[in-house]
């Protein structure tokens, strides 16, 4: 345990801060299975409305420093190339 005040500050600060970012996280993993789970379903345009909800959160996400850049930039991209597939394969 930290005997020095500062310290004691950055453990609980850290804390507090950590747990912002389990929930954040925790949301944008349920917003990414839905889009998963429309994708499987074959149902693109559930697909699109779930990806088009799960692009600010996750991007928000991103702003708060819950996430990397390129990651959020690789799983937005890796699931518009998925919509995308299904849209072309369903036309």
């Amino acid at each position: 345990m930290a005997n020095i005040k500062s310290a004691i500050k950055r453990i609980r600060t850290s804390e507090k801060k950590r747990l912002v970012n389990q929930n954040r996280i925790s949301r944008i993993r349920t917003f990414i299975k839905k889009v998963e789970t429309a994708i499987s379903t074959g149902d693109a345009a559930a697909a699109d409305t779930a990806f088009r909800a799960l692009q600010p959160e996750i991007q928000r996400g991103q702003a708060k420093g819950a996430m990397e850049k390129n990651a959020v930039a690789r799983k937005l991209s890796r699931r518009s190339a998925k919509i995308k597939a299904l849209k072309t394969k369903a036309a």
